[in-house]
């Protein structure tokens, strides 16, 4: 029997994965001196790493993330006032097995969305279902569900994954409508999951952003005393996102390059080293001839 007799044998099985490595195995096995049982492992492992990745691909795509971001990916040294070693152990999950959530609270540019993102990615790797969004497209999707009658289908998408991530919390007040649909969220995911909280504002000040303090007490009180608090402090990133800031930099760097051969050159006069000083404190690209 041939490998093109055993395709559609496979594929009634739902194996058809094996015929993506089966010559490489065979070859494998023939060089090695593979027995039966050998062989039929490392088919078995491929198919078994097959369907892995196309689980994780699977759940990355229904997470939603904005970006395929890992702490990999993340600058500690940037700001070393960041906690990475609080973070490096929530990206290992186990917050979410004791169904505990995560507020990361900063100002702008610090990269909460990126660490909440990455911290999803590490729960997707680990079998996790995960949904990410902005705090106001959910509430927007909740709202128009009461117009529709699906409030509760619509709802029931935001308590389904293990972790929800609800990025740029309270970055305006909320409508009556709004507190309410947030207090039915959060109590509900308190019992059924974690939840991980990107905000600017720090939570003590999440309360004024309800119309009805009764239910900021009922909800807020239930997620803050349920969750990591995770700080985050110092420079912002984005200005090293700009389009221009590379080009900035290497001209900083070239400034840099002429101003010390200007000061080292025996050549140039007093008058003109001190023109350089004073130019490249100011941040002048400056020439010598």
């Amino acid at each position: 029997m041939n490998t093109l007799q055993l395709q559609p044998r496979l594929k009634r099985l739902k194996l058809g994965g094996m015929l993506q490595t089966l010559e490489l195995r065979l070859d494998q096995a023939h060089q090695e001196k593979l027995g039966h049982l050998g062989f039929l492992e490392l088919m078995l492992e491929d198919e078994i790493q097959r369907r892995q990745n196309k689980s994780l691909a699977r759940r990355l795509e229904r997470a939603h993330f904005e970006e395929a971001q890992t702490l990999t990916d993340f600058d500690f040294a940037f700001n070393p006032k960041i906690p990475s070693a609080q973070i490096r152990d929530l990206a290992t999950c186990g917050f979410i097995e004791r169904k505990e959530s995560v507020l990361l609270v900063g100002p702008v540019g610090v990269g909460k969305t990126h660490i909440a993102q990455a911290i999803g990615h590490a729960a997707c790797r680990q079998g996790r279902s995960v949904l990410f969004d902005k705090t106001a497209r959910v509430l927007s999707d909740l709202g128009a569900g009461h117009l529709d009658a699906t409030w509760e289908r619509r709802m029931r998408r935001y308590l389904a994954p293990d972790l929800l991530i609800l990025d740029d919390f309270g970055l305006r007040a909320f409508t009556e409508r709004q507190g309410e649909d947030l207090y039915e969220l959060i109590s509900e995911r308190v019992r059924r999951g974690s939840t991980i909280v990107t905000s600017n504002r720090p939570p003590t000040e999440w309360y004024a952003l309800f119309p009805n303090p009764v239910l900021a007490e009922g909800a807020l009180d239930r997620l803050i005393n349920a969750s990591h608090h995770v700080t985050l402090e110092g420079k912002s990133f984005r200005p090293r996102q700009r389009p221009d800031a590379r080009e900035r930099s290497e001209g900083v760097i070239t400034g840099d390059l002429a101003e010390n051969e200007a000061l080292r050159s025996p050549r140039t006069p007093a008058t003109e080293r001190a023109r350089v000083v004073t130019l490249g404190a100011r941040g002048v690209k400056t020439k010598t001839n």
